[in-house]
C-alpha cells in the first residue's frame, strides 16, 4: 500500500488541509496539539469508518465550523497495482478505482467492508502492521515473559484461538451443567410404577362412588319436585301481602307530608297580607330616591376630576425641575462629539505606531532566536560528528596497517596513512567549527541591546495608547449621554405640554360638604329601597302560593282514596305464617338432600378425574424419562467432542507459539543484517522473549543504547511483516508516530539513518514528531502549525537538507 494524497475538510483541528505524499522518508513535524496525529486518525477513519475515531461523531467536526458544514476525508492510495480514491463523510462514503467517474462502492458500511476485504486486514491488524507509536518500540522490554508472549500472540492474531477455545470451554461447562441438572431431575422408574398402580386403584373406587351418588341424587330430586308447586304458591301469597302492606305505609307517610305542606302554604299567605300593609308608608318615603341618586353621581364625577387636577399639578412641578436639570446637562455635553473625533484620530496614529514597533520587535526577536537555535543545532551536530570521527580513528589505529577497515572489512594496506590523515584533518576542521559555534552561542546568550530598546519603546507606546484609549472611552460615554439627554429633554417637554393642556380641560365646581351629605342621604334611602324590594317580592309570590295550596289539597284527596282500596284488598288475602314456616322447613330439608347428593356426585367425579390425571401424568413422566435418557446420551457425545476440541486448541496454540519465536527471529535478523551491512547478522528471542544480538554467532553481553533502538525497530518491523504476509499484502508502508520522544539527539539521528537504510524494503516511510531537528535527514517535510486567527491547523511544505555522514567521508578518502 502506498499513500498519494490526503485532504481533510472540517476534520477535528483541520478546516481544509491537503498533503501530497511522495516515495521515500517523509516527516510530519509540529508542536504537540497542532494536529499531527489527527492526520493518522483521518487515514484510518477514511479506510475503516467510525471504529477508527476517538470520541463521538459531534467531536469530529472542526470546532469553529457551523453545524451544517460538511466533514469530509479524501484519500488517494495505490494497492495491488490499482489506484483508489476514497471520499468519506459523517454518514456517506464513495470508493473510486483507477480514475473512474462512477464509484465501485457507495455507502459507509459497503465502502468499509470492501476496503477491509481489499486490504485483507481488520482495523487492529492494520494498526499493528503499518502504524508504530513511541510506546510500541520498547514495549517488549517492559513486559514480563508471559506478557511478552501474550502481546505477540495478540498482534499476530493468535488470540483469536484463545477466544475460540474460551467459547469451546463455555460450551463444555454448559453441557456438563445441563447433564448434571438432567440427571438430578430424572425420576425413579420403580416410584413411577407404584404411582401408576395407585392411580388406577383410586380411579376404580371413584367410579363406583359416582354411580351410587347418582342414584341418591335422582331420588332427592323427585321428592323436591313434588314440594315445589305448594312452596311457590305460598311464596307468591306472602310476597303480595307484604307488598300491599308496604304500599299502605307509604301512603300514610305521604298524607302526613301533604298535610304539613298545606299548613306551610297557608302561613306564607298570611305573611303576604302583612307585607302588602307595610309597603304603603315605604312608597311615600322613597319618592325623592331617584333625584338624590342623580345628584350624587354628578358630585362623584366632580370628585374624580378634582383628584386628577391635584395629581397633574404635582407632576407639573416635578417635570419643571427635571427640565431645568436636563437643559443644564445638555449644555455641558455639547462639545463631546468634537473631542471624540480628535481622540479617535490620535488613537489610530498610536495603534499604527504600536503595530509597527511590534512587527519590528517580533522580526528582530525571531532572527535572534533562529540564529541561537541554528548555532546550537550546528554545535550539537559537530559534537556528534567529532565523536564519530574520533571513534573511527581509534578503531583504525587499533587495527593498524594490516588490519581490516571497520566499515567495509577490506584490508587497509597502503590506504592506512591517507585515511588517518584525512580523519585528522576532518577532526581539526570539526573542532574549529565547534569552537566558532560555541563562541557564537555565548554571544547570542543574552538579549541584544537593539531588541531591548525596541521592547522598551513598544512598552512606552502601549502605555500611551492605553491612556489615550481611556480618554476616548470617557468621551464616547459622554457622546452617548448627550444623545440620551436630548431624547429625555424632548420627551419631558412633550409631557409637560400635555399636562398643561389636560389641566385646562378639567371641569370645576366640586363641593365636598354637599357630596358627603348626599352620600349619607342616599345610604338611608337605599336601605329603605332594599326593604321595599324584599316586601314586593313576597307580595308577588301570592298567586303561586295559592296554586300550590290547591294542588296539595287535591293530592291529599287522591291519597286517601288509594289507601281505602289497599285496605279492601288486604282483607281478601288468606295467609298463615305458621303454615308457611312449616312448609318452608320441609322444602329446605328436601333441597339440602338434593344438594348433598349432587355434591357427592361431583366429589366422586372429581376424584375420578384426579385419578385419571395422575395416571396420565405418570405415563407422561415415563415417556419424558425415556426422552431425557436419549438427550443425556446426546449431551455426553457432544461433551466428549468439545473436550477433544478444547485439547486440540491447546495443542495448536502451543505449536503456534513454539513456531512464532523462530519466525520472528528470522525476519528480524534479515532486517538487522540489512541495516548494519551484515555487521550483525542475527537477532534471537529466548524462551522468555528477551532480545539478544549475535555477532559471529556469539550473543553480545552488553548492547548500547543505539543497538537497543536498532533491535526494537527491527523486531517491530518483523512483527508488522508477519501480519502483512498473513493478509497477502506487500509490506511497503511504515508510519512511525512520536518514536523520538525519549531519545537524545544522537540516538534520534541513528534511527533516521536506520530508516534511510530501509529504502530498498519500504517504498514509503512517514515519521510524525514534534522534534524539529530531525528534518535534515528527511526527503519530504510537512510542517503542522496552529493558525490563531482561524483556530485551525495549517499544513505547509518544509525542506530537509541532507548532510554527508562519516561513512561517506571515509569512503571518499579510501577511494
Amino acid at each position: 500500500m502506498r499513500l498519494s494524497r490526503l485532504r481533510l475538510v472540517n476534520f477535528r483541528q483541520h478546516a481544509d488541509s491537503t498533503l501530497l505524499f511522495d516515495a521515500g522518508l517523509t516527516g510530519i513535524i509540529g508542536p504537540n496539539g497542532s494536529g499531527k496525529t489527527t492526520i493518522l486518525e483521518a487515514i484510518k477513519w477514511a479506510l475503516y469508518g467510525g471504529d477508527a475515531t476517538r470520541g463521538t461523531v459531534d467531536s469530529i467536526r472542526f470546532a469553529r465550523a457551523s453545524a451544517r458544514s460538511p466533514v469530509r476525508i479524501e484519500l488517494d492510495f495505490e494497492l495491488g497495482g490499482h489506484r483508489y480514491r476514497l471520499v468519506r463523510a459523517l454518514t456517506t462514503a464513495d470508493l473510486y478505482l483507477d480514475g473512474g467517474e462512477r464509484p465501485i462502492a457507495t455507502g459507509a458500511a459497503a465502502v468499509t467492508d470492501l476496503v477491509r476485504r481489499r486490504l485483507g486486514m481488520t482495523l487492529e491488524e492494520f494498526d499493528n502492521t503499518y502504524f508504530t507509536a513511541q510506546k510500541q518500540l520498547a514495549v517488549m522490554a517492559t513486559l514480563t515473559a508471559a506478557a511478552r508472549a501474550q502481546f505477540l500472540s495478540r498482534v499476530l492474531g493468535y488470540e483469536k484461538l484463545r477466544a475460540a477455545q474460551d467459547l469451546c470451554d463455555e460450551r463444555r461447562k454448559a453441557l456438563r451443567n445441563e447433564g448434571n441438572g438432567m440427571r438430578a431431575g430424572m425420576p425413579d422408574p420403580e416410584v413411577l410404577a407404584r404411582q401408576l398402580a395407585d392411580a388406577e386403584d383410586r380411579l376404580r373406587e371413584a367410579q363406583a362412588r359416582a354411580a351410587a351418588a347418582a342414584v341418591e341424587q335422582a331420588r332427592a330430586q323427585q321428592e323436591l319436585g313434588a314440594l315445589h308447586p305448594r312452596w311457590a304458591a305460598a311464596q307468591r301469597a306472602r310476597e303480595e301481602l307484604h307488598g300491599l302492606d308496604a304500599e299502605r305505609r307509604v301512603l300514610e307517610a305521604e298524607l302526613t307530608g301533604l298535610t304539613r305542606t298545606v299548613d306551610r302554604f297557608e302561613g306564607e299567605l298570611r305573611h303576604v297580607a302583612d307585607a302588602r300593609a307595610q309597603l304603603v308608608p315605604l312608597a311615600e318615603a322613597l319618592v325623592p330616591f331617584h333625584q338624590v341618586g342623580e345628584e350624587l353621581s354628578r358630585q362623584r364625577e366632580l370628585a374624580v376630576s378634582d383628584g386628577r387636577r391635584q395629581a397633574l399639578q404635582e407632576s407639573s412641578v416635578e417635570l419643571s425641575t427635571e427640565l431645568q436639570h436636563l437643559r443644564e446637562g445638555k449644555s455641558r455635553l455639547e462639545n463631546a462629539p468634537v473631542l471624540e473625533e480628535q481622540f479617535t484620530e490620535e488613537m489610530e496614529q498610536k495603534r499604527r505606531r504600536l503595530e509597527e514597533l511590534q512587527g519590528r520587535l517580533e522580526l528582530r526577536r525571531t532572527e535572534w532566536v533562529r540564529d541561537r537555535q541554528e548555532a546550537e543545532t550546528r554545535r550539537n551536530a559537530l559534537r556528534a560528528q567529532y565523536s564519530e570521527l574520533r571513534e573511527q580513528k581509534d578503531k583504525l589505529r587499533t587495527a593498524g596497517e594490516e588490519g581490516a577497515c571497520p566499515t567495509c572489512s577490506r584490508p587497509l594496506g597502503d590506504h592506512y596513512h591517507s585515511v588517518m590523515d584525512f580523519l585528522e584533518t576532518q577532526l581539526e576542521a570539526v573542532s574549529a567549527d565547534g569552537l566558532y559555534y560555541r563562541q557564537r552561542l555565548e554571544q547570542l546568550e543574552g538579549m541584544p541591546e537593539d531588541i531591548a530598546a525596541l521592547d522598551e519603546e513598544r512598552r512606552q507606546a502601549m502605555q500611551e495608547a492605553s491612556a489615550l484609549e481611556r480618554k476616548l472611552a470617557r468621551t464616547q460615554v459622554a457622546v452617548g449621554q448627550l444623545e440620551q439627554v436630548a431624547r429625555d429633554l424632548a420627551q419631558k417637554e412633550q409631557r409637560y405640554a400635555s399636562i398643561t393642556t389636560e389641566l385646562a380641560a378639567l371641569p370645576g365646581g366640586y363641593d365636598r360638604a354637599h357630596h358627603l351629605a348626599l352620600e349619607a342621604q342616599f345610604e338611608q334611602l337605599a336601605d329603605l329601597s332594599t326593604q321595599a324590594n324584599r316586601l314586593t317580592t313576597q307580595v308577588e309570590r301570592e298567586p303561586v302560593l295559592r296554586r300550590e295550596l290547591e294542588s296539595a289539597q287535591r293530592s291529599i284527596a287522591a291519597a286517601q282514596e288509594k289507601r281505602d282500596v289497599i285496605a279492601a284488598r288486604l282483607g281478601t288475602i288468606a295467609h298463615s305464617e305458621d303454615e308457611y314456616a312449616a312448609l318452608g322447613e320441609t322444602h329446605t330439608r328436601a333441597t339440602a338432600a338434593a344438594q348433598a347428593a349432587a355434591v357427592a356426585v361431583l366429589n366422586a367425579e372429581a376424584e375420578a378425574r384426579l385419578a385419571t390425571s395422575d395416571r396420565e401424568r405418570v405415563l407422561g413422566a415415563r415417556q419424558e424419562l425415556a426422552a431425557r435418557r436419549d438427550r443425556l446420551e446426546q449431551i455426553e457425545d457432544e461433551k466428549r467432542l468439545h473436550d477433544e476440541l478444547y485439547r486440540a486448541y491447546s495443542d495448536l496454540r502451543t505449536d503456534l507459539n513454539y513456531q512464532m519465536r523462530p519466525e520472528i527471529s528470522e525476519l528480524a535478523s534479515g532486517f538487522l543484517s540489512s541495516l548494519t551491512d551484515a555487521r550483525y547478522s542475527e537477532l534471537d528471542l529466548d524462551e522468555k522473549y528477551r532480545i539478544s544480538i549475535l555477532e559471529d554467532g556469539v550473543p553480545l553481553p552488553v548492547i548500547s543504547g543505539g543497538e537497543e533502538d536498532l533491535a526494537n525497530l527491527v523486531l517491530r518491523l518483523a512483527i508488522s511483516q508477519m501480519i502483512a504476509e498473513r493478509s497477502g499484502q506487500p509490506f511497503s508502508l511504515l508510519i512511525l508516530d512520536e518514536v523520538f520522544g525519549s531519545l537524545d539527539e544522537v540516538r534520534r539521528q541513528n534511527v533516521i539513518g536506520l530508516l534511510r537504510a530501509l529504502r530498498d524494503r519500504f517504498d514509503q516511510v512517514i515519521v510524525i514528531t514534534h522534534i524539529d531537528d530531525v528534518r535534515d535527514g528527511l526527503d519530504q517535510v510537512f510542517v503542522i502549525s496552529h493558525d490563531e486567527k482561524s483556530g485551525a491547523s495549517r499544513v505547509s511544505r518544509g525542506d530537509a537538507d541532507a548532510v554527508p555522514g562519516v561513512d561517506d567521508l571515509l569512503a571518499v578518502a579510501a577511494g
